[in-house]
């Protein structure tokens, strides 16, 4: 055998480490043996769940953990489903989650004083107030009550609203609470002893102008059935609404007012200029004059409408009756 044939045989029979494997680019060295490594690692990696990120997102939130890693830990404060302040970059909002219900913000909205006409301050009287609420614009029907707010209108020449509020029980009891059959029997004895304090509640012409639009009244009352009736009638039944913004707009008197008046005046009444009746007009609801940004403004227009409203029962006799009036008219 040749010496060269005999170099090769020991080099078969000798065994050789396995070599390094250079990668594609060349500059990387893989062993068969790593490689299988990571492979098995890898399938290991594939047959785990991965968690959805929606879910994990939920978790997140419900840890009070920040999903993004910018998010400062106290950038986020603990919210839950019954509403609880949530504070996001310094920005606090308030949400309500009802179960399987939309996001709704119900963000606390401070409600700020109650808007009221322009004469009436947070220095007024309580008195003065309450009656703007409840009474001032409220439609009145009642005969003793209007004949009262006739009263009222015709002191205002010489007492304010306010001395009038607190001196009301006063003419209530010297007035036999405004019942104008017992009103119309004073004597002029009586009428000079109607005084508080020793004066006059008011003067002579106006305590004697009272008797005598009682003793009228009754007159209306038996021709009109009411003195609501009479009073109504110039409005068709229905308050005028003048819809004014500031004080300024808000007149003394009007047409109406002075064909009131002159009605009055014709039938014996006394001490009811235009003036005097416009107030009347006023405080007894046959006008709406609260300024339009007055609370009171639209409650009185719904309380109107909501008194005016016909059922429908009423509605169909109505119309019905109309379209028979129409045929038979046609015939």
């Amino acid at each position: 055998m040749s010496v060269a044939a005999k170099l090769r045989s020991a080099e078969k029979q000798t065994q050789e480490p396995p070599r390094a494997i250079l990668g594609p680019a060349g500059n990387r060295v893989r062993v068969l043996e790593e490689a299988k490594r990571k492979i098995e690692v890898l399938k290991k990696s594939q047959q785990k769940p991965k968690k959805p990120v929606e879910k994990m997102s939920q978790a997140a939130v419900k840890n009070n953990l920040s999903v993004d890693s910018t998010c400062s830990s106290d950038s986020y404060s603990s919210s839950s489903s019954s509403g609880r302040n949530v504070k996001l970059n310094g920005i606090k909002q308030v949400k309500d989650v009802p179960n399987g219900g939309e996001i709704k913000d119900v963000s606390s909205k401070k409600e700020g004083p109650v808007k009221r006409c322009d004469w009436i301050t947070p220095n007024s009287d309580p008195l003065y107030i309450s009656f703007h609420d409840e009474e001032w614009g409220v439609p009145v029907h009642d005969d003793r009550k209007l004949f009262e707010l006739l009263v009222f209108s015709q002191a205002l020449a010489e007492l304010s609203w306010l001395a009038i509020l607190h001196m009301r029980d006063i003419f209530r009891k010297l007035f036999d609470q405004f019942d104008p059959s017992s009103i119309a029997q004073f004597t002029e004895k009586k009428l000079l002893s109607l005084k508080v304090n020793g004066n006059l509640l008011l003067s002579e012409p106006k305590l004697r102008a009272i008797v005598e639009n009682a003793k009228q009244m009754l007159k209306i009352q038996q021709e009109f059935g009411s003195f609501s009736n009479y009073c109504w009638r110039f409005v068709n039944q229905k308050p005028l609404r003048n819809g004014f913004r500031y004080v300024r707009q808000v007149p003394a008197k009007t047409p109406k007012a002075e064909l009131i008046s002159k009605d009055l005046m014709q039938r014996g009444f006394r001490c009811v200029g235009p003036t005097v009746v416009y107030s009347f007009m006023q405080v007894a609801g046959i006008v709406n004059d609260h300024l339009t940004s007055c609370f009171r403004y639209q409650e009185c227009n719904a309380d109107v409408e909501k008194n005016f409203e016909l059922p429908k029962s009423q509605e169909i006799e109505i119309v019905t009756r109309a379209l028979g009036n129409t045929c038979l008219s046609h015939d």
